[in-house]
């Protein structure tokens, strides 16, 4: 199932916590090689964005361990893409109430291929819930594979020129979930709409009016 959980949450979910923050660490440093992540003494792959109190998207494994997952905040606070990649945007930096941030994407080992659908689904829910317009993020060039199979079609705004050393080329863009985006990928998952937004009021009602995030994260009204 999918949860959505605050960063100031996460101590509530220990197993769903240290397991995500571990694949990320298997993912990013240990199988990517990226070389600006870190990882601490407990085996977790833990930047400063994580301190910001983003929302994870959290697919949970039958055992109840991490899945896959996606980091969500509003660019109208700090981001990767406008404190590190505006050089692919020209310097302009993408600030608005209608754009989150989409980053740290991780998939499990042990998950199963419904796992993308079901990222999917849950950033099309906080879009509709939260009245988003669009997603922006950073990403490697071959990630255009990922977007269609997910039939997502995603505006690209900049690729470095220079591949980094494992070959990739990185790039900005933003993109959309659809309806007919949230209806293929409900199918692949192999639930209804009414059952994923079942899981999102159940963990919005967990945490709901326990604590004001540090960023407004309004229905932009």
């Amino acid at each position: 199932m999918l949860h959505y959980i605050y960063g100031h949450d996460l101590h509530h979910y220990p197993t769903l916590r240290d397991t995500m923050f571990r694949d990320r660490a298997a993912q990013f440093k240990h199988r990517l090689g990226w070389d600006a992540v870190t990882v601490d003494e407990h085996g977790h792959e833990i930047d400063a964005y994580d301190a910001l109190d983003p929302i994870y998207v959290i697919w949970e494994l039958p055992d109840g361990t991490h899945g896959g997952s996606l980091r969500m905040m509003p660019t109208v606070g700090q981001t990767m893409v406008n404190d590190h990649f505006t050089n692919l945007t020209d310097g302009v930096r993408i600030e608005s109430p209608l754009i989150w941030e989409c980053t740290r994407l991780c998939i499990s080992p042990t998950a199963d291929y419904r796992v993308t659908a079901a990222l999917v689904v849950g950033a099309g829910e906080l879009m509709d819930a939260f009245a988003l317009e669009h997603y922006v993020g950073v990403f490697f060039d071959k990630m255009d594979r990922v977007f269609a199979l997910s039939h997502i079609k995603a505006d690209i705004l900049g690729v470095a020129e220079e591949a980094d050393t494992t070959g990739d080329r990185i790039a900005v863009g933003t993109w959309e979930i659809t309806a007919e985006c949230m209806a293929r990928n409900l199918k692949r998952v192999g639930v209804s709409r009414e059952t994923s937004r079942m899981w999102f009021r159940q963990s919005f009602a967990r945490s709901r009016v326990e604590t004001t995030p540090q960023v407004a994260y309004s229905k932009c009204a």
